[in-house]
């Protein structure tokens, strides 16, 4: 049986309406089919009309509604100008990287005219992950939510709330981002910073010509409410609040979390929070808000996004109610909410974190700036992992291991940087020069990995929002300054870390991760701040196949995009 469901965003009555006819499927739908259709369309915000690529229309896109075991097939086809690829984030895609979705990583993209049809197992996992065009800067129109339900009969670990509804904080620029991309390359520069923030799609009556275009979700007092939040902007850290009521994170990046209650959440590019709220404030209306967190000189859209929760009854003409948002360089607030979240870690969802570590794997993240004779100051800003800015290659590089093909990368990807050196002290602003190249690191099939990430004072601190294709990991320690191998690992949370596929390396320090490598296939990794990711900030993983089919890449279905 399949199912296909547009956009809840319209409306909120009608993504109830959706969701309770998503949880009235029987068991045995099985087979989830969505068509999705790659089209430009006119978009009128803050005073200023632009086409932009949708998908069906729809900014943002449609909503993926799944249950934990089902089967989905999205047939994309593109009748837009660019060449498109969609990325499932978080989803495991377990030996089936030619549905993950990054253009020249797994997939040579969807050209004019074409078609592809992403088919997928959505297994072990439930919660609240997102999909979003995985080429150029195309994801700030083109992203949507994915809801996936838990197995039919199993319940949530936490209160059932009477209903929910997605939130997706985006980012809108006024002109045609291509157009803004491709000038600021020319001149080696970054582009503008983005005009607004949004709450699915608009960004609220702060704005100019913005009153219709403020996202509002009814609620009627006394009852639980499950907000699923996605941060798919490109390039910023939001905190996130709602004024006058408490949330409760029950849940991050698809995994389920020990229950917190806090006022305010970060959340970096790429990840996804889950918070009940309960209206239990006197009846009005309440703006929930969204403004960037960034502690490093580095320039942002520091604008606030609002959307309103508004209770039943209560007239519109009531102004709604303020929250007081951290102030844009709190690194306490940072730094205390992130160390709150720990893995629910119960005998139906336990943490299995790896205890003994095969590899260890040390990553140097730095800005840098190589010779351009093009651009304005003759230099080309740049990033890398290692010292190494990651080379796009003309083919797949899924195919290119699968399929033998010679000359395409390396997999000569250094576990540590090539020269140590003190990564956090005073900013070092010379020999920033990097090592081009196409360099992944092999990695044997089920052993265990440890990566420490480690920020640079190349150029400047930055936070950097770390994302992983093909696996979750543990975010086992975190810690400001430089990692200590010889002190630091004794502090590691090794009980109930986080969870994540999507992890915020913070400014001026390092973070470390584990995971097993039980995945075959070809994995990117790279910062999810578009601007960095464009610059190089980026690797891949080639794991290796198992002994066995089932531990091996299953092979590429028939309509895999040609290059």
């Amino acid at each position: 049986m399949a199912m296909q469901l547009d956009s809840c965003f319209g409306s909120f009555f009608l993504c109830i309406f959706c969701f309770a006819w998503f949880l009235t499927f029987p068991a045995e739908a099985a087979v989830r089919k969505y068509q999705f259709d790659i089209r430009v369309k006119n978009v009128s915000r803050l005073c200023h009309a632009k086409p932009i690529v949708t998908v069906n229309g729809r900014f943002p896109g449609p909503t993926i509604y799944a249950r934990e075991g089902d089967r989905v097939l999205v047939k994309l086809t593109n009748y837009a100008k660019y060449n498109i690829s969609i990325h499932w984030h978080g989803l495991k895609q377990f030996r089936n990287g030619w549905a993950d979705g990054p253009a020249y990583i797994t997939q040579c993209p969807i050209k004019t005219g074409h078609s592809y049809t992403y088919d997928f197992n959505v297994t072990g996992q439930r919660g609240t992950l997102w999909w979003h065009a995985h080429i150029l800067w195309l994801r700030a129109t083109v992203y949507g939510a994915i809801v996936i339900m838990p197995k039919e009969g199993t319940m949530f670990p936490f209160p059932k709330p009477h209903r929910e509804t997605e939130i997706i904080l985006g980012e809108w620029w006024n002109s045609d981002v291509e157009t803004l991309v491709n000038g600021a390359n020319k001149m080696g520069l970054p582009p503008p910073t983005s005009d607004a923030h949004t709450i699915n799609g608009k960004p609220g009556s702060l704005f100019p010509c913005s009153l219709k275009h403020t996202f509002s979700m009814e609620v009627e007092a006394g009852k639980t409410y499950l907000l699923r939040i996605i941060n798919a902007a490109l390039n910023d850290e939001l905190f996130f609040t709602i004024a006058g009521h408490n949330m409760t994170v029950v849940e991050i990046d698809a995994v389920y979390t020990k229950p917190f209650t806090t006022r305010v959440i970060l959340i970096a590019p790429g990840q996804t929070t889950n918070v009940l709220i309960k209206a239990d404030q006197p009846p009005s209306r309440y703006f929930m808000a969204a403004r960037p967190f960034m502690d490093a000189p580095v320039p942002v859209d520091n604008k606030t996004v609002t959307a309103i929760l508004h209770y039943k009854d209560i007239p519109k003409t009531v102004i709604p109610s303020m929250p007081k948002l951290p102030a844009p360089n709190n690194t306490n607030v940072a730094l205390s909410y992130n160390k709150r979240l720990k893995s629910l870690n119960t005998p139906q969802f336990p943490a299995k974190v790896p205890l003994k570590v095969d590899r260890h794997l040390f990553y140097t993240i730095g800005l840098g700036a190589n010779p351009c004779s093009s651009c304005q100051n003759g230099t080309q800003l740049t990033a890398s992992l290692n010292n190494i800015t990651f080379v796009m290659p003309k083919v797949g590089l899924l195919q290119a291991h699968y399929f033998n093909i010679k000359g395409v990368f390396k997999t000569d990807f250094p576990d540590q940087p090539p020269v140590p050196f003190n990564y956090t002290g005073a900013p070092l602003t010379a020999n920033l020069g990097t090592s081009l190249g196409t360099r992944l690191s092999k990695v044997a099939f089920n052993s265990t990995v440890e990566l420490v990430l480690q920020d640079t004072n190349l150029l400047t601190v930055e936070s950097h929002p770390f994302h992983l294709h093909g696996f979750n990991f543990f975010v086992v320690g975190s810690g400001i300054g430089n990692f200590n191998p010889s002190k630091d690992p004794a502090k590691f949370n090794l009980v109930d870390p986080p969870e994540r596929n999507t992890v915020g390396v913070p400014t001026g320090g390092w973070t470390a991760i584990r995971f097993r490598a039980d995945n075959p296939g070809v994995w990117f990794m790279h910062c999810h701040l578009e601007l960095h990711t464009m610059w190089g900030l980026k690797m891949a993983f080639v794991v290796e196949n198992g002994k066995s089919p089932e531990e091996s890449i299953i092979p590429p279905p028939m309509d895999l995009p040609p290059c």
